[in-house]
Order: C-alpha cells, then structure tokens, then sequence
C-alpha cells in the first residue's frame, strides 16, 4: 500500500482542516515546498496537493504552489480542488500534476469530467468520492448533494474510472481513525477499483488495517503533521 502524504494549501500556505471546515484551519508551515522536501527526503514518492482556495473559488488559484514544488521535488503529484474548465486542467499539467483529481466536476459536469478521462487516460484522472453520510459532497465540502456514494461509483466505474480517493468527511482532520466500514464495501464492491483511502488516519494500526482490507494508498495528514505517525512508521511501507 502506497502511503500519500498531504498537503493543503490556503492563501499559499500548509493548512489542514477538521471536517472540511475552512474556520477550523491550523497553519503547518508558511512554506509548503519545505514540507514537500521532507517527505521527499524520507523516501516518499507520492503527495496528494489539495488547492483550498480553488475548491471555494470554484477555478483554480495555487496553481504557483504547484509549479514550485513539481520544479523543486521529485514527487508524484495529483492535485486536486477548484478543477472546472479545460483550462484548469491544462494550468494543472503544465505546472507540474502528474495526475488531477476531479470531484464537484464528476459530480456537476459529468460531461465534462468524462472528455477528460477519455482524452487523457485513466492513470491520469483520479476520481474524488468525499461522502457525509455516504451521501456525496461537492464544492470543498461545501456542499452536500443526494448523491449515494456507491451508486455514484457503480456509474463511474462502468464509464471508465480505475482509481478514486474516497475521504469520509466526518473522520477528516478527527484522528479517530478511518472508516474501515465504509472501505470495507467500497472493495467488496468493485474489487478490481484501485481505492486511496482518506481521511482519519491517526496511528500506524490504521494504516496496516487499510494495507488489510485492501486499499491500493493511503492519505496521510494531520497525524504525520502532529507526529503521531512517524516517518521511521512509513518504512516498512515506503521500502
């Protein structure tokens, strides 16, 4: 199971959130490219980049923040938030995304979202299914559609999606643990669908739960940024 750190970015700086929820946001680092740097050089390979202010804004904004730490690391970066136009995708790959994840997209233009998998590929388009309620969120968070999550999967599986990060969003920024349950019938459900699991990660016994059940990756943030997780953890996941 690959392990994928987290950063988040508001106003150009290291943030994380509980729940989504932008008033609860604590700074990390003033410098997100100093943060990415570590990981890099405690072997991480992966970052999951998350624009903030694109998700609210709806377009996105720290598309700078990108291009320096695609120019900067060596990190496989998929960027996500605030993705709604052809040209958002292209400022995305052009500053450095090796992969873009798409979620009030998929979920308000449906169309739109599927050109993209069809004119870049699967392994570059990530699907986001973040869910309250297994009920399927948009807008970074935001909003909360009547979307069921696994129906809203079941359609994008059979259209051609190989990969999905799924963030419980009431286990977000919580550290009490991911939820398993919901994993659990995501794999049960489409075994062949390369799930990266988000959200809740407190302690390394969740992480090898997550390995157990299955899961293709999992996102790791607050608990690596409070050090309740260590790097000298990860490395019978990175090695």
């Amino acid at each position: 199971m690959k392990i994928i750190p987290a950063i988040d970015i508001i106003d150009g700086k290291c943030v994380r959130l509980s729940q989504g929820d932008y008033a609860t946001q604590k700074v990390y680092s003033e410098d997100p490219l100093e943060v990415a740097k570590e990981f890099e050089n405690h072997g991480i390979q992966h970052l999951h980049l998350v624009d903030l202010d694109g998700a609210k804004a709806k377009q996105i904004i720290n598309y700078k923040v990108l291009e320096r730490l695609a120019t900067h690391t060596n990190l496989h970066i998929d960027f996500g938030g605030g993705l709604k136009s052809d040209d958002d995708l292209r400022i995305a790959f052009e500053c450095g995304a090796k992969q873009i994840t798409g979620g009030s997209i998929a979920v308000q233009e449906k169309t739109v979202f599927l050109r993209w998998l069809e004119v870049y590929g699967p392994d570059k388009i990530i699907l986001g299914a973040d869910a309250r309620d297994e009920k399927i969120a948009t807008s970074g968070w935001l909003e909360t559609s009547d979307l069921e999550l696994l129906p809203f999967l079941k359609d994008y599986v059979a259209d051609g999606i190989q990969q999905i990060i799924c963030t419980d969003i009431s286990k977000d920024g919580m550290l009490e643990g991911p939820s398993v349950v919901l994993y659990q019938k995501i794999r049960a459900a489409f075994p062949d669908l390369r799930l990266v699991a988000s959200g809740g990660v407190s302690q390394l016994k969740d992480l090898e739960i997550l390995a157990e059940i299955g899961c293709h990756a999992a996102i790791v943030g607050k608990a690596l940024y409070e050090n309740r997780i260590t790097f000298k953890d990860l490395m019978r996941f990175i090695c």
